[in-house]
């Protein structure tokens, strides 16, 4: 949105097409899904926990069909903002995306793309609460370390999601200005979309801390980078020792 924003002030280009609507609409669905995966996270800290002995709830087959229902769901669910007419093209913007003007339209789209993965993280994190507080002492020592480890993860992704809807503050307060005033401030979107541009960059790096497993990965590949260089170094000077020995 802000690369499309950014060259239509350069160009000053209209790029009002059905094309642009139904980008937009694309817009919204990988943002409801996108927030969802943090959701598939706690989910499967959830059953690493307190499901742990159904190994169905812990394949990799269901944890890579999950996203296909939830990208399928998320067309279904954000279908509805089309024949609303709330994906509008934005002449100041140079972009498409669902306008502030359809209430119904935004709360939609909010509540779905924001709401509704917080809630969803909200409800497992106290699930796993109450789990832990009655049952962790009954629990011999490896799995009660394994379920601390999990119910932190389950802590962070809730701290990520709840920070990534602080975010979105600024976008409620231009929501309840044109409630009050009926204005749409045509600096709106490019203020609202700042804080959520930061978001989707600072998602690539919140994940690696988030997941272990992919922390651990990419701390193994960085400390193999370093090595190698070092193990090169010495190559040349053991050969270079074994050439004077034989020479002597």
């Amino acid at each position: 949105m802000n690369i499309r924003t950014i060259s239509g002030d350069l160009n000053g280009r209209s790029a009002d097409s059905s094309w642009c609507i139904f980008s937009g609409y694309v817009a919204v669905v990988h943002l409801c899904t996108m927030y969802m995966a943090f959701v598939n996270q706690a989910l499967y800290r959830l059953i690493r926990i307190i499901y742990f002995q159904n190994q169905h709830l812990q394949s990799l087959k269901l944890y890579l069909l999950l996203p296909i229902i939830e990208y399928i769901w998320a067309i279904c669910i954000m279908c509805v903002l089309i024949p609303w007419n709330g994906v509008v093209y934005f002449n100041n913007d140079y972009f498409c995306y669902v306008s502030f003007a359809s209430l119904r339209a935004i709360i939609w789209g909010a509540f779905f793309a924001y709401l509704f993965p917080f809630l969803c993280s909200l409800m497992i994190y106290i699930r796993i609460t109450i789990f832990m507080r009655h049952h962790t002492n009954n629990l011999p020592l490896p799995i009660k370390r394994r379920h601390d480890r999990d119910f932190l993860v389950v802590q962070r992704i809730l701290l990520i999601v709840s920070l990534l809807l602080i975010l979105g503050i600024p976008s409620i307060f231009f929501i309840i200005r044109f409630i009050i005033t009926g204005d749409d401030h045509p600096l709106t979107n490019r203020i609202a979309w700042f804080p959520v541009g930061i978001s989707m960059s600072g998602l690539s790096v919140t994940l690696v801390f988030t997941i272990p497993q992919l922390k651990s990965i990419l701390v193994k590949l960085f400390q193999q980078n370093r090595i190698k260089p070092a193990t090169l170094a010495t190559v040349p000077t053991r050969i270079q020792m074994k050439s004077v020995c034989g020479t002597d």
